[in-house]
């Protein structure tokens, strides 16, 4: 393992920052079996995320990541937003409720976060990892003047080359095959859609940076390919959906159980932008639809439609975000999945 990595976290195993299912729980559980848990505080409020940061350094003195969203604050279009609402509306009213009138950005990106940004120079985690892209310059400079450890997603080799030159220090390289939203800078450029494989290779060969690789990592032969292939360290997140310190309700655990866990697809009808999860009703929905409003004002009536269909007893529109390898997933501790895999290395 790379050495800037060494001196934070021992073993080349990193539990993916999953927004609604990693916990301070699961992230202590992780760093206490030796490797590296992390937090997903993208959609949080910046008190509860503080809350989550302080709850994990409760449960572990050992390092652990905290990740941020860094897209573009969302270009509202009211248009584009009303005409997306009445295509949903039909599926609103056949569960019996009413759709909502208008959508709203329910959660701010980074970039623009003063509060959540001060937060973390105040609490300095030894890591802090970007997702979508880079915050701007001048706090990046300050998280390294803290101490802070950066990462930071890449899904081509461009965006490898722009995290090396903003400063940041690891880059994590994800390919198509990884569970989640894509990491990727900018929508308006087309996804190569790499897969892991190859964009460990390639960002290996472009940066001298250590290289973290993400993307359908479900056991200890995963790992060993990564690795083999040149990565410093692996970062697993469907692997851990199923452990019992994840936050993930009931119907995602069936899901993730059953046989359709080995359907995934990419899909931007849920949240605005592309992400993989369990094949539902609402991504065959959403492909035949109009254009979905920006990330993450789309998410809004993703999370509420839901909600409001679960309430029924219909799992069909949920957001189970996995791994194409989420058929691969084992339901145990997270201390007990570490352990068996870095035994096994």
């Amino acid at each position: 393992m790379h050495s800037c990595l060494k001196r934070i976290f021992a073993q080349p195993l990193i539990q993916a920052p999953m927004v609604g299912v990693s916990t301070p729980q699961m992230a202590a559980a992780v760093s206490n079996a030796g490797g590296l848990g992390s937090l997903g505080i993208g959609a949080s409020p910046v008190a509860a995320a503080q809350d989550m940061i302080e709850e994990t350094r409760g449960r572990t003195s050992a390092a652990f990541n905290v990740n941020v969203f860094c897209h573009p604050p969302p270009q509202r279009d009211s248009a584009v937003e009303a005409e997306w609402l009445e295509y949903l509306a039909p599926i609103f009213h056949e569960f019996g409720f009413t759709p909502p009138a208008a959508l709203k950005e329910i959660y701010k990106s980074f970039v623009e976060d003063e509060e959540a940004f001060r937060m973390l120079l105040i609490m300095r985690p030894k890591i802090v990892s970007f997702h979508f892209g880079l915050p701007p310059q001048d706090r990046i400079n300050a998280m390294r003047d803290a101490g802070i450890l950066t990462m930071a997603t890449a899904t081509n080799v461009d965006e490898v080359r722009l995290i090396e030159a903003a400063g940041i220090d690891v880059v994590v390289a994800q390919g198509v095959e990884a569970g989640g939203h894509r990491g990727q800078f900018a929508l308006s450029e087309r996804d190569l859609g790499l897969s892991l494989s190859v964009l460990i290779r390639l960002a290996v060969r472009s940066t001298r940076l250590p290289v973290i690789a993400a993307g359908g990592i479900m056991d200890v032969q995963g790992v060993r390919a990564a690795l083999a292939l040149g990565a410093a360290a692996v970062q697993m997140g469907t692997a851990f959906v199923l452990c019992p310190e994840s936050a993930a309700d009931s119907t995602y655990r069936a899901a993730l159980k059953s046989e359709r866990a080995i359907d995934t697809r990419l899909t931007s009808a849920i949240s605005g932008r592309p992400a993989r999860g369990i094949a539902n009703r609402f991504m065959e929905i959403g492909a035949m639809g109009p254009p979905v409003p920006s990330y993450p004002v789309a998410y809004d009536v993703g999370k509420r439609l839901h909600t409001v269909t679960r309430a029924k007893g219909c799992d069909a529109f949920g957001a189970y975000w996995a791994g194409q390898g989420a058929a691969l997933a084992r339901e145990m501790p997270a201390a007990k999945l570490v352990a068996d895999i870095l035994r096994q290395i």
